[in-house]
């Protein structure tokens, strides 16, 4: 029960649900046992009736006597109904209660694991498979809400009932009682020594689902790798494989329920014989009466439910263990990006509205990723003074997305630092300054949004107008009237109806949108063609003028005036300077400026 324990704090939040909902359990209860003594005292009153007629010459010198016994249990049977209707009426108020409360803290808990996600960084994602992130928000946490709902409603019915029903079954007879009871020892055993095994097998249960999950998302997501490779029938049998080790495992479990459950029965059905035979005995005796036999087998039989019920609780409740552990691990996984203090951030950025100026400094960076352990950047150092432009260079894995990365505090550097505006970017507001940095990432992703949805993503209350002319500022204006809804068109799944080209653009158009004081293009008009380039440069170097720009890429743009260029090669800065000083070099800047000036002659 350790780890469930975190769920205490959700219980203060509605203790009032909760507690009016345990009141509402104990007169259920009350009412649900006191049917069995208006039973034993219908039998009771019949048969003192009988043996009295027999008494006095028979019933049928007594004509009355139908009427009378008629009369007699009518009024019983109304009883009985009557208190089955304020049991029901109660029990209608405890579902409403209780289970309701498990509902809600279930939307707590699902709201507040995602709120948790989304502080996480970048590191946490890239060795979490998404499968297993979707598992634990949705999966796990409908097997805790299970616990505190039914688990804890039936677990309080059955202690209820199981007080409220012993304590009668002891005022009638203690040795019919002691007696009636005598399988439960064996039964608390089988619980012990089955809840056991659930747990262990509910845990690596929910561990092959979440794998499960993962293959299905990983071969959606790329289905047109699978088909274009024609691997359908082999990713078909990965996921069967998948499929059979979770079936396994499954059907251990149910094998441990199916055992279980015809064992309680067993149990039951044995207090029922030992009831009706040591029962008999004691009405011989005179110890009590006929009526006292037929209220312990209702007893008994309203004990059937609940003792059954155990092993279902334990069940549920060993699964909702398993599961809040896993949420556990994700929920005590802290960020290693943590936004600075209130202090602090005042102090980088007195107004939640300031802007920033732009001006950026790399410092003797040097960056390793803490989840591979490969140096990414070593001793880099440039400035970027405001409204200034940049171009960054260089081979593949020399470290220029990781640049980027660092200016959006995705990562916090190994060593150095960077500052913006003279201050350790540490030290700013970290979501102040991501909301001042239009970033268009290397692989371009959408929502399964509109386009003007997409657009506006970055900026709140863009109006058809604004998000019309940014995507004029990004080449895309024509493509988008040319979809069958324009802006109201739904772009599918991470944009998978667009062009690789129009999704590029969009995502530039949504950088745009914010109007950032920073702007970075990382190798984002790689699937553009070369006049849709020009248009897109071109508003950056009039219409972000004033706006700082760093552009990462593999093409060398002649059109646009950079102010630096800085050319990475083996994590370090090789080379640093302008367009025409670095051709003076001769170096791999005025090589590369050579093979794409060659491939423009020939195209």
């Amino acid at each position: 029960m350790k780890h469930l324990s975190y769920l205490n704090k959700f219980f203060w939040k509605y203790r009032w649900r909760f507690l009016l909902g345990i009141v509402f359990v104990g007169l259920a209860n009350w009412f649900r046992v006191w049917q069995p003594k208006v039973i034993r005292n219908a039998l009771d009153t019949v048969v003192r009736q009988v043996q009295h007629y027999k008494e006095t010459g028979g019933i049928s010198a007594h004509p009355e006597a139908y009427r009378e016994l008629g009369n007699q249990i009518a009024w019983f049977g109304a009883g009985v109904i009557a208190l089955a209707l304020v049991m029901g009426l109660f029990m209608f108020f405890m579902r409403q209660t209780i289970i309701v409360m498990s509902r809600l803290i279930e939307y707590d808990m699902r709201k507040e694991l995602f709120a948790h996600y989304e502080t996480l960084d970048l590191a946490f994602f890239k060795r979490s498979s998404t499968g297993d992130l979707m598992s634990r928000i949705s999966e796990d946490v409908s097997k805790v809400r299970m616990f505190l709902g039914p688990t804890i409603l039936y677990g309080l019915d059955l202690t209820f009932l199981f007080v409220l029903t012993i304590s009668s079954m002891l005022h009638v007879s203690v040795p019919l009682t002691l007696w009636s009871l005598l399988p439960l020892p064996f039964l608390s055993i089988s619980i012990y020594w089955v809840s056991t095994i659930i747990n262990r097998r509910s845990e690596k249960i929910q561990q092959q689902l979440s794998a499960l999950t993962s293959t299905a998302q990983e071969v959606y997501s790329g289905i047109r790798v699978v088909k274009s490779y024609a691997q359908e029938e082999a990713m078909g049998r990965h996921f069967a494989s998948q499929s059979e080790e979770f079936r396994q495992k499954s059907l251990g479990l149910v094998r441990i329920d199916a055992f279980f459950y015809p064992l309680m029965m067993l149990m039951v059905g044995a207090s029922t014989i030992i009831t009706v035979y040591v029962g008999g005995l004691q009405v011989v005796a005179g110890n009590i009466t006929p009526g006292n036999i037929a209220e312990f087998v209702i007893y008994i039989n309203m004990l059937t439910w609940p003792v059954t019920a155990i092993g279902w609780i334990a069940s549920l409740t060993q699964q909702a263990a398993a599961s809040q552990k896993r949420i556990n691990e994700f929920l005590n996984t802290k960020p290693a990006i943590l936004n600075p203090e209130p202090a602090a951030s005042t102090e980088g950025s007195p107004a939640a509205s300031a802007r920033y100026q732009g001006h950026i400094v790399f410092e003797n960076v040097t960056f390793v990723y803490p989840d591979t352990g490969i140096k990414a950047l070593e001793n880099v150092s440039f400035e970027i003074k405001p409204g200034q432009k940049m171009a960054i260079i260089g081979r593949t894995g020399s470290g220029k997305t990781t640049i980027a990365d660092l200016l959006l505090r995705m990562y916090d550097v190994t060593e150095g630092r960077i500052l913006v505006d003279g201050k350790d970017i540490r030290e700013l507001d970290l979501f102040q300054l991501r909301r001042n940095i239009g970033y268009v990432p290397q692989d371009v992703f959408l929502f399964s949004d509109s386009v003007l949805g997409n657009i506006a993503f970055g900026k709140e209350g863009i109006s058809r107008e604004e998000a019309e002319f940014y995507a004029k500022s990004a080449a895309v204006h024509q493509d988008i009237l040319g979809l069958p809804k324009g802006y109201e068109t739904l772009v599918g799944e991470r944009g998978v109806t667009l062009s690789g080209g129009q999704k590029q653009r969009i995502s530039i158009a949504r950088a745009f949108a914010k109007q950032p004081d920073i702007v970075v293009l990382d190798d984002c008009l790689s699937a553009v063609d070369t006049h849709t380039e020009s248009q897109i440069l071109g508003y950056l170097g009039q219409a972000l003028s004033d706006k700082t720009g760093i552009i990462i890429t593999h093409r060398i743009y002649s059109m646009l005036q950079f102010d630096q260029i800085i050319v990475l090669d083996n994590h370090r800065v090789a080379e640093a300077g302008t367009h025409e000083a670095l051709l003076a070099k001769g170096g791999y800047y005025a090589e590369l400026f050579e093979k794409q000036s060659s491939a423009d002659i020939v195209e």
